[in-house]
C-alpha cells in the first residue's frame, strides 16, 4: 500500500518534491500545504507543471491537511528568513505523530552537530512526543557532502583531506530574496549580509562538514570559516532583475574542519550570477568531491535538467533527495536523523522507459 503523504511548500524547491511524490510509486499524494489564497483550491498537478489533474487541492489550512493524518509531511517551505517558525511548523506535524522530510532546514543535515542545537532541539523533544521521524536534507547541505564523500572514502587506503566543492552559476535560481538580502548579490562587496554575518556559514554548513567527520569517525578540534567576495565588471541582467556593475557577482566561502592542527575536512562553495567572471576561481557546473590520500580522487558530478540548466537540477535533486527517503524514514525509529542513519536510497521503481 503506497505511503500517504502531505506536502508543504510550492516554491523554488516544493514544485519540484510536489511533482516527485505525485510521479513516485511507493507514494500517495493526499494534500498539499500554500500559504497564499492565490494558490489555495488549484490543482496540486497545475502547481508542479503536470497536465494530468490529481483531485488533490491545495490548502492553506494547515490542521485540516495534518488532520488527514499522512505518513508523513514533505517541508520544503521558506526557511532562510524564518528558521525558528520553520523548525516549529515541522515540530507541528511530528508531534502529532507525522514523520517530516524537509529540505527547508538545511542546517540540521546533521542534527546533533552544536551550532543547531537551538533549532534541534524542539524538533527531538517532538519527535519523542510523537514517536515520529524527521530528516532534513538535500543535494547541498545533502547528498553532495554526506553521502558522495563516505561512498568514496572507502576506496581509500587512507586518507588526508576530503574537499566538498560546489560551483554553480545562480542567475536562474529565481529565488531573488535568497540571492539578494540573503547572500547579497547585487549589493557593494562589504555589504552587510546574513550569510556572512559572524557564524552564519558554520550554522549553514557546519553540519555538513561534521556529518562527514562523524561518518568517518575522527574528532574535529574546531570548525572555522573564511571568505571573499568579487564585484562584476559590468551590468549583467536575468529574470531576477539587473545587477549592477562594481557589486557582487561572484563569492567563494570555505566552513573548515580541523584536524590535527590541519584543515582536514572542507566544504567550498564557489557561486555566479555570470560566468565571466572570476576566471581564476575553479569552474563547473555542480558538485566535486577531493579526497586526498591513497589513491588521490577527484570524483565530479555534473548536472542539468531537460532544458539544460544546472541550477534548476541542483534544485530537482534537493527535492528527489527527501522524497525518496520518505520510505525509509517512515520506516525508521523515532528521532532525527541524518544521512548515514538511513539505508542506501536508490531509484528502485522509478525507471520510466
Amino acid at each position: 500500500m503506497p505511503l500517504s503523504v502531505v506536502t508543504w511548500g510550492t516554491g523554488n524547491v516544493g514544485k519540484y518534491a510536489l511533482r516527485a511524490v505525485i510521479n513516485h510509486p511507493e507514494l500517495e499524494l493526499v494534500g498539499h500545504i500554500v500559504s497564499s489564497d492565490a494558490k489555495a483550491g488549484k490543482d496540486a498537478a497545475e502547481l508542479a507543471g503536470l497536465d494530468t489533474p490529481t483531485g488533490i487541492l491545495a490548502s492553506n489550512d494547515i490542521d485540516a491537511m495534518l488532520a488527514l493524518k499522512p505518513d508523513c509531511v514533505c517541508y520544503t517551505a521558506h526557511s532562510e528568513t524564518r528558521m525558528l517558525e520553520a523548525a516549529q511548523d515541522q515540530a507541528r506535524c511530528l508531534q502529532q505523530g507525522i514523520n517530516v522530510v524537509a529540505s527547508s532546514l538545511f542546517m540540521l543535515q546533521q542534527p546533533d552537530s552544536p551550532d543547531v542545537g537551538f533549532l534541534a532541539e524542539p524538533i527531538k523533544a517532538a519527535c519523542e512526543a510523537g514517536q515520529s521521524t524527521c530528516f532534513n536534507n538535500g543535494i547541498d547541505p545533502g547528498f553532495a557532502n554526506d553521502t558522495m564523500p563516505l561512498v568514496f572514502t572507502g576506496l581509500s587506503e587512507y586518507w588526508t583531506h576530503v574537499r566538498m566543492q560546489e560551483i554553480i552559476n545562480y542567475s536562474t535560481y529565481e529565488q531573488e530574496e535568497t540571492i539578494r538580502e540573503v547572500m547579497g548579490f547585487g549589493y557593494p562587496v562589504d555589504h552587510k549580509c546574513m550569510l556572512f554575518e559572524p557564524g552564519a556559514l558554520s550554522l549553514g554548513w557546519g553540519g555538513a562538514v561534521r556529518s562527514v567527520a562523524a561518518g568517518l569517525g575522527v574528532e574535529l578540534e574546531r570548525v572555522y570559516e573564511v571568505h571573499e567576495r568579487l564585484p562584476l565588471e559590468s551590468d549583467t541582467e536575468n529574470a531576477m532583475g539587473i545587477f549592477k556593475a562594481g557589486t557582487t557577482g561572484a563569492m567563494r566561502f570555505e566552513v573548515r574542519g580541523v584536524i590535527d592542527g590541519k584543515d582536514a575536512i572542507v566544504l567550498e562553495h564557489i557561486t555566479r550570477i555570470t560566468d565571466n567572471i572570476a576566471p581564476e576561481w575553479p569552474t563547473g557546473k555542480g558538485y566535486r568531491v577531493i579526497i586526498e590520500g591513497e589513491p588521490r580522487m577527484e570524483i565530479s558530478m555534473d548536472m542539468e535538467d531537460q532544458h539544460g540548466d544546472h541550477a534548476v537540477a541542483g534544485v530537482i535533486q534537493t527535492a528527489t533527495a527527501i522524497v525518496n527517503a520518505i520510505p525509509a524514514v517512515v520506516n525508521h525509529a523515532p528521532g532525527m536523523v541524518a544521512a548515514f542513519d538511513l539505508p542506501k536510497i536508490s531509484g528502485k521503481g522509478l525507471y520510466r522507459g
